[in-house]
């Protein structure tokens, strides 16, 4: 195992991850089981967040209760693969702010190149979980990190359906303050930087674009 590595052995995230490898899953199937399992990864990843307690009132008496504590989350999808990683976090955690990140891979280098970068202004005042499909290479998750750290961000986290070891060393390696959680991992990356035997194209499978 990785140090700083979080494999989700919930049985309910391992069946939706082998729904994600079926190459007979439908486009719909899997963007629901991608958006589907991103809510359970979102659970397991916000699990030590800080809370106060806050005086409130039930129906029958006042109470002292819990309550999430500091500033909201920032999730900051990689895309395009991200979005729909984003949008099932946010069915968990609605009032998060969303950065969003702008990267794709050079298809002979695989090095990660910026087309966009949009943040919340305060961002590096707030807990940012950075979410992409596929850790492969790790030059995505490097670049995107590298670029929130630029924008001040301290506290971040990497959420991923899937890792290949090569890819989650690497982002260790470049990145040790920053903790990944993921479904699963597989150990090895053919020719083109595909994780093997992995899920394909997350992009391509969500939006039907192959």
């Amino acid at each position: 195992m990785i140090d700083g590595l979080t494999i989700v052995s919930h049985p309910l995230v391992q069946h939706k991850l082998t729904l994600l490898r079926d190459r007979n899953s439908s486009i719909q199937l899997f963007r629901t089981v991608v958006r589907e399992t991103a809510t359970l990864l979102c659970y397991e990843v916000t699990r030590d967040l800080p809370t106060e307690t806050v005086r409130i009132e039930t129906p029958i008496a006042e109470t002292d209760a819990p309550a999430i504590a500091g500033k909201k989350l920032v999730f900051a999808p990689i895309l395009r693969a991200g979005l729909a990683m984003a949008e099932g976090m946010l069915d968990l955690v609605p009032s998060a702010r969303v950065a969003h990140v702008g990267l794709y891979r050079d298809p002979f280098t695989l090095e990660a190149i910026e087309y966009y970068f949009k943040t919340p202004e305060d961002v590096s005042e707030r807990r940012v979980i950075v979410v992409d499909p596929m850790l492969a290479t790790g030059h995505t998750a490097i670049a995107a990190i590298d670029r929130l750290k630029e924008a001040g961000v301290a506290d971040m986290r990497f959420v991923c359906l899937l890792a290949a070891r090569p890819g989650a060393e690497a982002l260790r390696a470049a990145h040790p303050d920053v903790p990944i959680w993921a479904a699963g991992m597989d150990d090895r990356l053919n020719d083109h930087g595909y994780i093997v035997p992995g899920l394909g194209d997350a992009g391509d499978r969500t939006y039907g674009t192959r």
